[in-house]
């Protein structure tokens, strides 16, 4: 009896003691994580403050300020969750060994972040007014000569940001010794906890770190949330940005990978390559201000067309819309990926090795928008997606670009269908059809199509029984092809649809059935094809053979609506009959080009050449090609 009562209030001992090693360290995490959120939100107040006078000149209203916070909050979370890395570490040793001097490793650690995140802070308050844009990588260079910073500086400004700096990390540091972090000292040890400790939380700070459980990592995009270039800079979490900016560009710190010549013998072959004779343009539209819809089709090929090269059956309403359009039938897109794509498609800006530049707000700023001009010219503006725009900060870019309404997945009525991406194209094609009715006209709209990327989830049957790898990717095509022609079907019921001027295009291609090399032309090659009641009858049912890309439709389209295009330096019109021909597209390591004559795909780590098509052929399109690429890498580091 008394060995069984001894057993007993040892059993409640260990429990008891279980128990407070488990609260002690579980409390120190999460006191730690509420720090940060915290004292994120604490420099970002001061940032707000700072720039007061910018919010009054706006006239930003107090609830859209207030909203900084509101959508900061996942991105601090994620980041939280990357600061806490070290302190998890040090938390599992102090599970099993816990002398007091081994707190003061954590306190220098958390110390050092606060000082270094307070200096970020206030950095990004000093350039905003010049740059307007938040700290990036650039800022490395900049720190190797401090003494030109201070002298870029009004004094007085300097010394103002060097107080809010100490504002901000001495009473960060203060808070966090004295109310959030506790000592762990003599801990008694148990292996078992340590064990569980050691295995689940690296699961909650993998979440964390990625924003979620969703397919799509987290990205800046994910605070951006208003037209106000301000608000967004502020709600985008400094150390997460920074971060994203340094991986982006981490192995073009000290030199850039691409380039092949003089810079004056490339600017000379550019010049070259882009010289039209003469200036003069097809006027293929019926009126000067039509209404626009642009349609990007998630990751169609050239090989989903049958009059591009295709098997027949894929997209029998593409064909139909071809008898009374415009097909251009020698496209290729710059890029592989979708924010590519975007840039190429609405900045004019190809696509290239590396990264890409809508991932980097302090360059994409410096693109010209294509949105932007027409939103001068009177359009209302408006862009639509089923998914979620996060992706390559999708997102930052198309809210950058002013567009008047943006609608993405979680915008759109709760009750339409929704697969694992997002909601299918019947669904948000049908949706535009009606919102449309809403806007006033001239209107430029933009739908990004969905349902023909992975996991392919459509709700519709699969009638296409061939394909082999790829018999999901056609089926896929036919139901988005399907969807195009009740769209049409419904929109020529529209008043509006006899001014319209509806433009279709890829924002990338995709491995098709005939499984070409991913360094081949037909690769890269892509549907592009202007239609509606917008375009004179003497051009309806056209094919215009003339090389080229996808930035190269905001010169063709701008030149039609009497728009200068001159701030697109690599856009060329499509519809002048003098305009160069050739067509560039990136890979990740080098560069296609093409023209009629010949083409071939160069990667520079192998220093290898693909598709020569011609060995007769001189150097002149292999420098052409190179020139290109180091041209446009050169463009996208110095921006």
């Amino acid at each position: 009896m008394v060995q069984k009562y001894k057993f007993e209030v040892n059993y409640l001992q260990r429990t008891f003691a279980l128990s407070q090693i488990m609260r002690k360290i579980i409390y120190s995490f999460v006191r730690q994580l509420v720090f940060w959120i915290l004292f994120f939100n604490f420099t970002r107040l001061i940032f707000v403050l700072y720039h007061l006078t910018i919010i009054r000149i706006e006239k930003i209203s107090f609830l859209e300020v207030l909203g900084v916070f509101y959508h900061s909050f996942k991105l601090d979370l994620a980041t939280s969750c990357y600061f806490l890395l070290i302190p998890f570490l040090l938390l599992i040793i102090q599970s099993l060994w816990s002398p007091r001097w081994f707190n003061w490793i954590n306190k220098i650690y958390t110390s050092i972040l606060i000082v270094v995140y307070s200096l970020s802070t206030a950095g990004e308050m000093g350039i905003y007014a010049e740059w307007k844009t938040k700290l990036t990588y650039k800022v490395i260079k900049y720190l190797s000569h401090p003494s030109e910073i201070y002298n870029s500086a009004e004094t007085g400004t300097f010394f103002l940001l060097v107080f809010l700096f100490f504002l901000m990390a001495t009473p960060g540091i203060i808070l966090y010794l004295k109310f959030f972090y506790r000592d762990l000292i003599d801990i008694r040890r148990n292996i078992w906890f340590s064990v569980a400790l050691t295995l689940l939380t690296p699961v909650f700070l993998f979440i964390g770190m990625r924003g979620g459980i969703q397919q799509i990592p987290i990205n800046q995009s994910e605070s951006y949330y208003s037209n106000h270039t301000i608000l967004n800079i502020a709600a985008v979490n400094n150390a997460f940005n920074l971060y994203i900016s340094i991986f982006e560009n981490l192995q073009n710190f000290n030199h850039d990978p691409y380039v092949f010549m003089d810079q004056k013998v490339a600017d000379q072959i550019m010049s070259d390559i882009y010289k039209t004779p003469v200036d003069t343009t097809l006027r293929v539209l019926n009126t000067r201000h039509p209404n626009i819809v642009f349609i990007i089709l998630e990751s169609w090929s050239a090989d989903l067309i049958e009059d591009l090269g295709g098997e027949p059956g894929i997209t029998p309403e593409f064909k139909k819309l071809q008898r009374q359009g415009i097909l251009f039938d020698q496209i290729y897109a710059s890029g592989s990926r979708s924010e590519q794509g975007m840039a190429s498609i609405f900045g004019g800006f190809p696509a290239h090795p590396v990264s890409s530049i809508t991932v980097q707000p302090d360059k994409f700023v410096k693109l010209p928008s294509m949105v932007l001009d027409l939103k001068k010219n009177g359009y209302n503006t408006s862009f639509y997606f089923g998914g979620q725009l996060i992706y390559g900060n999708i997102k930052g870019y198309i809210i950058y670009n002013g567009f008047d309404q943006i609608t993405e997945g979680s915008d759109f009525p709760k009750n339409l269908p929704r697969g694992k991406l997002g909601i299918h194209d019947q669904f948000t094609l049908n949706y535009l059809v009606n919102d449309l009715k809403t806007k006033k006209t001239p209107f430029f709209a933009a739908l990004f199509t969905l349902s023909t990327h992975s996991p392919w989830d459509q709700p519709h049957e699969k009638p296409l029984k061939w394909g082999d790898n790829e018999h999901e990717y056609i089926n896929a095509a036919w139901y988005t092809d399907h969807c195009l022609g009740d769209f049409f079907a419904a929109a020529r019921n529209q008043p509006w649809f006899d001014s319209t001027l509806f433009i279709l295009v890829a924002d990338h291609s995709h491995n098709s059935y005939r499984n070409w090399h991913p360094e081949s032309r037909e690769y890269h090659k892509v549907p592009l094809l202007f239609y509606g009641p917008a375009i004179r009858e003497g051009f309806r049912g056209t094919t215009i053979h003339k090389l080229g890309n996808q930035h190269d439709i905001v010169a063709t389209l701008l030149t039609q609506l009497d728009i200068p295009a001159k701030e697109f330096r690599y856009s060329k019109n499509l519809m002048n009959p003098h305009t160069p021909e050739f067509a560039y597209y990136s890979t990740e390591d080098g560069v296609g080009w093409i023209r009629p004559n010949g083409y071939f795909t160069y990667e520079k780590g192998p220093d290898f050449y693909y598709w020569w098509t011609d060995p007769k052929l001189n150097d002149t399109i292999r420098q052409e090609g190179k020139a290109y690429l180091q041209t446009v890498f050169s463009d996208y580091m110095n921006k």
